[in-house]
């Protein structure tokens, strides 16, 4: 721990007192072990200078990481990975049906309902035995912006103007069951607050606790091809541009990456890496 204080700049320009704990506490979970994790931090805190922002000290322990354990690295670096889901948040959609899709429900992306009052176009749509869920899948490009109460409104407007429309059809079938809000970065006070009061359930990177989108992502083994350090963003483009998300399609089939341009050894070290990440049992 640096001697005397050291403030830092968050990405949304507010300055904060240094913690070591926070960098502790995302190093273990990116499961890297205790000894690693005293490790990085002792080197980023060797470094470390007030002013220093955190995109500069995210970067200084993704690189240490990525030297000495890419897997880690690839978790390490799993919230950014989500961001790179872009730009029209569609491979983002598609990244949240197959992680539903690894829970046990049959997806569906793009879906057109009508409402009562109008037409919607549900991101996923999720069944698995009684349950019909529509999710909205938010998808944002910068870490710091959140999905607040405005969102969570709509979302459930929506929600009630199909429940009301399917619920006149037979017996009210088709009827969603439940609105889901899943985004890729954080909520703020009010959206959870109203979503706890109106039945709308929500996930976001680290919310609600012990059932974040990072738990999700890595209980279902669903890592997106964006955490692969050993892809070149020209490939993880070219990837998510054909429909492919999830490291684990690379795995099942390499010959994709053959059909890029990559060369053997390349090919080797990202099947390598992401076998690592994201076993297929």
């Amino acid at each position: 721990m640096p001697k005397d204080p050291v403030y830092i700049i968050k990405a949304s320009g507010e300055r904060e007192l240094w913690d070591e704990a926070k960098l502790v506490y995302s190093l273990r979970a990116a499961k890297a072990s205790d000894d690693l994790t005293r490790e990085i931090v002792a080197h980023v805190e060797q470094d470390l200078r007030d002013g220093m922002r955190t995109t500069d000290i995210y970067h200084h322990a993704f690189e240490l990481l990525k030297r000495t354990n890419p897997p880690v690295a690839a978790e390490y670096s799993l919230k950014r990975a989500l961001m790179q889901l872009g730009p029209s948040g569609f491979p983002f959609e598609k990244f949240i049906a197959e992680i539903l899709a690894a829970e046990g429900y049959r997806t569906s992306t793009g879906v057109i309902v009508s409402g009562e009052c109008v037409e919607h176009e549900v991101d996923v749509v999720a069944e698995k035995s009684t349950e019909r869920i529509m999710v909205e899948a938010k998808y944002h490009n910068q870490p710091e912006t959140k999905s607040d109460v405005k969102v969570a409104l709509y979302v459930h407007a929506r929600f009630e103007d199909i429940k009301k429309r399917l619920g006149h059809s037979a017996a009210g079938m088709g009827v969603f069951t439940k609105a889901w809000l899943i985004t890729n970065t954080s909520f703020t006070t009010q959206a959870i607050q109203y979503a706890n009061c109106a039945g709308l359930a929500l996930t976001g990177w680290n919310y609600p606790k012990g059932h974040t989108l990072q738990d999700l992502v890595q209980r279902t083994q669903t890592h997106p091809i964006t955490s692969l350090t050993s892809l070149s963003e020209h490939h993880k483009n070219e990837l998510l541009q054909s429909g492919v998300v999830l490291c684990k399609d690379i795995i099942r089939d390499p010959s994709m990456l053959t059909k890029m341009g990559m060369n053997k050894s390349a090919i080797a070290n990202v099947v390598t890496e992401g076998q690592s990440l994201c076993p297929i049992i």
